[in-house]
């Protein structure tokens, strides 16, 4: 981590610092009998400070640069050694070089839930977690606050505290900010800004500060965002009675679509089931009609033995003018007949039934017509 030479025994002549490391804030610079050679050169970096500590009081502080050692280049040191004039004998004193680069892709969260109030939940609880960016803002004063005489010092050893000082003020920010917690997620980069300005009094005292600070996310309890979920859904559905009717054609069409053994069985028991659904959903709303327009049927004390089911009704779509209508009950068919709708030539189709074909020429509903007589013949 460290280059040094040693040119005159034991003096040394070269004092400076490499470091490949992403963690390394403060390195001592050891050297034999902490004796510095008068005139010895140091070298600081780019990104780097050099902190004398004399006697265990904070010296002079070096920012990058080339210097040689001397009473001149060393204000506070001469002062503290009384030299009134020039000196040549070694002198001793510790030397630590400091890291001022960022630090990048530090991680901060809530270990527990923040209480707050929220205008459209009420007491809700929040946990939230991001990201950050720390740099040495002044050496001198990070040396005396923080390191003291850590030989090497990590960011491990620093990030927790601020961890706790982000939390702290995050917890305050969030509280008495007013903001739903639904629109908070388009206000993380102005929350994180007011919560970087509040924490830099705090980390300034430490001789750091905070370049970036980033909200990534902010959750809810698991059991509030299973409640949004179902909240969203009803939203999507929208209107129950028309869903409801939507799903009762999709069983139908699934029905005709795979016939498998007996068609008409597959197709009763899709719109039984369609059916019966719409109108379980129907009556849940309090509605008093079907989904088709027919009344329930009314409840009966239970006999001693159950009935068997009834038969299932067809249902019929009629081809008009290129287009499809239905599906409609026999009796609405019944309803059509009678006033004109439905001819003996209209084409109708139902689940099961092999194409489609003219009304007169199904058995069902050739019946609907018996009661009134065919067209008379052209000519007579």
């Amino acid at each position: 981590m460290s280059i040094f030479d040693f040119l005159s025994g034991q003096f040394i002549d070269v004092i400076h610092w490499t470091d490949d490391s992403r963690d390394t804030m403060v390195w001592r610079f050891e050297r034999h009998g902490h004796e510095i050679k008068y005139g010895a050169k140091l070298t600081v970096r780019e990104g780097q400070s050099a902190v004398f500590i004399h006697e265990g009081q904070l010296a002079d502080v070096f920012n990058p640069g080339l210097y040689m050692l001397e009473t001149n280049n060393m204000p506070i040191m001469t002062t503290l050694q009384h030299w009134s004039h020039g000196f040549q004998s070694p002198f001793k004193s510790e030397i630590y070089f400091v890291n001022t680069n960022r630090f990048t892709d530090l991680k901060w969260g809530t270990k527990n839930p923040i209480m707050l109030r929220d205008p459209d939940f009420g007491p809700t609880r929040i946990r939230a977690f991001g990201t950050y960016t720390v740099k040495v803002k002044d050496a001198g004063k990070f040396m005396t606050e923080i390191v003291g005489t850590d030989g090497e010092f990590t960011t491990d050893e620093v990030t927790y505290q601020i961890r706790n000082i982000i939390v702290q003020e995050f917890s305050r920010v969030i509280g008495s900010c007013g903001i739903p917690v639904l629109d908070m997620a388009g206000n993380t980069g102005d929350l994180g800004r007011i919560l970087a300005e509040a924490i830099s009094g705090t980390i300034d005292q430490y001789g750091l500060e905070l370049p970036e600070l980033y909200i990534e996310n902010i959750s809810l309890p698991p059991a509030v965002e299973e409640a949004l979920d179902k909240r969203t859904s009803m939203g999507v559905v929208g209107d129950l009675n028309r869903y409801t009717q939507f799903s009762a054609a999709e069983a139908m069409q699934a029905a005709a679509a795979n016939p498998g053994g007996d068609g008409g069985m597959g197709a009763g028991m899709g719109l039984g089931m369609g059916m019966a659904m719409a109108n379980q959903m129907a009556n849940a709303m309090g509605g008093n009609q079907g989904p088709w327009g027919a009344q329930p049927a009314q409840t009966h004390q239970p006999a001693a033995m159950a009935p068997p089911p009834p038969p299932v009704e067809h249902v019929w779509h009629v081809a008009e003018n290129g287009q499809t209508k239905g599906p409609f009950s026999k009796a609405t068919m019944g309803q059509m007949a009678a006033g004109g709708e439905l001819t003996r030539e209209s084409f109708v189709w139902t689940p099961g039934q092999d194409g489609w074909k003219k009304a007169e020429d199904v058995q069902e509903l050739a019946q609907l017509f018996t009661i009134m007589p065919p067209p008379p013949p052209p000519g007579v």
